[in-house]
């Protein structure tokens, strides 16, 4: 494995950079305070090229690797990290989703407004009675002539209130159990198909969170994506690749909070000094600085296994796992460098925690991190990820 990155890789860390300082940071605040981000960002993003990073450009995308794609999310993240979020769940699961199995009509009816930013995508899987536990989810969808009937409703759901395409997974066999789980996407403005409850969040609270409510909501039988039967097989693959964005995510809050804790240290001033000078500050940030970088390359290692068409279950639920908790440890210690100033909004390092903690629960908690790696390397029964 090469640790460096390409010409044409540093050149697109640089122009998500430029773009997160210049677009993102100047809101960045007041978007956390409010609860939202402009619809429009979408667009711009689209501009950029990553809405659809990773996608053909027949289908409107711009044919970035999954390493290029963990490069994105961490210049993201490390401005803000509710916008990286909203993008992870409209490329990386919804998208995504589309792009693994769905039929060429379907790929080129969907994949072109969302890699383009004029929809957003969102993807529902969790309910209000499970997450980890798909097994028990409830939402329907039985067939009624040429369309596919829904009923029930998802929570949790990343971009709930503003996505225009919803890839959502429902109960066609409650006899088979989860090989009666399927894909379906369903378009806003379709009758029964409305957002219920927006979540007042702890952290990535620039990224809307909101319920998916399905009331008789009739879909055309042609919005099945991949096989009936096997929306849970498929989640399966679309996680595995979505932790190595989660894991580049956690990363990109991690590496804000180390910058911040550098800057601060060299600019505090206590008994005459720079606080940098101070061993106990310097063995913080030795620490902090080296936790990052263990998560950069855990992450890289899942992306690069990815792009070589090699199985990285294991490697994206490692990198997953240890990048989430340590982003929330080396966000812990930003503040305590910060001193009382880390405490308050004045400076960024209480949001980088806020939005830490988010990694170690979304796309499958560290719990369930640690039952697939331990699952798979002891040669047991998989277990629901």
């Amino acid at each position: 494995m090469d640790f460096e990155l390409s010409e044409e890789q540093l050149l697109l860390r640089k122009s998500v950079r430029e773009f997160a300082l210049a677009e993102l940071a100047p809101h960045s605040r007041e978007w956390d305070e409010k609860q939202e981000f402009p619809r429009e960002i979408f667009a711009r993003l689209g501009a950029l090229g990553v809405a659809g990073a990773c996608w053909a450009e027949a289908y409107g995308g711009s044919g970035l690797s999954t390493l290029d794609w963990a490069v994105v999310m961490e210049q993201l993240a490390r401005v803000d990290a509710g916008v990286a979020l909203s993008l992870a769940a409209h490329h990386g699961l919804c998208s995504a989703h589309i792009n693994l199995v769905g039929s060429e009509e379907q790929k080129r009816r969907f994949l072109p407004p969302l890699a383009r930013g004029e929809k957003v995508g969102c993807w529902g899987l969790t309910e209000p009675g499970s997450g980890s536990d798909a097994g028990g989810m409830r939402t329907t969808a039985l067939r009624d002539g040429q369309y596919w009937v829904l009923n029930g409703s998802k929570n949790f759901i990343t971009n709930g209130r503003i996505a225009d395409t919803a890839v959502v997974m429902t109960v066609t066999d409650r006899a088979l159990g989860k090989k009666g789980i399927s894909a379906i996407v369903v378009e806003r403005g379709t009758p029964g198909f409305r957002s219920g409850r927006k979540e007042d969040k702890l952290g990535v609270r620039s990224s809307d969170t909101s319920e998916l409510v399905f009331e008789d909501c009739r879909v055309p039988l042609a919005n099945l994506i991949g096989q009936e039967g096997m929306g849970f097989v498929d989640t399966l693959r679309i996680l595995d690749k979505g932790r190595v964005g989660i894991a580049a995510f956690s990363l990109g809050i991690a590496q804000a909070a180390l910058d911040a804790s550098i800057r601060y240290a060299r600019e505090r001033k206590q008994f005459g000094h720079s606080i940098a000078d101070f061993q106990a500050i310097q063995f913080k940030i030795a620490e902090m600085a080296t936790k990052v970088d263990a998560s950069r390359l855990l992450t890289w290692r899942a992306a690069t296994l990815a792009d070589r068409g090699k199985t990285h279950t294991a490697e994206s639920s490692m990198a997953k796992l240890f990048a989430s908790e340590a982003s929330v440890e080396v966000a812990l210690e930003a503040i305590q460098i910060h001193g009382g100033y880390g405490y308050i909004k004045e400076y960024p390092v209480e949001r980088h925690l806020r939005d830490a903690k988010l990694g170690t629960i979304g796309e499958g908690t560290s719990e369930v991190q640690r039952l697939v790696i331990a699952r798979l390397l002891l040669g047991l029964r998989p277990v629901v990820r």
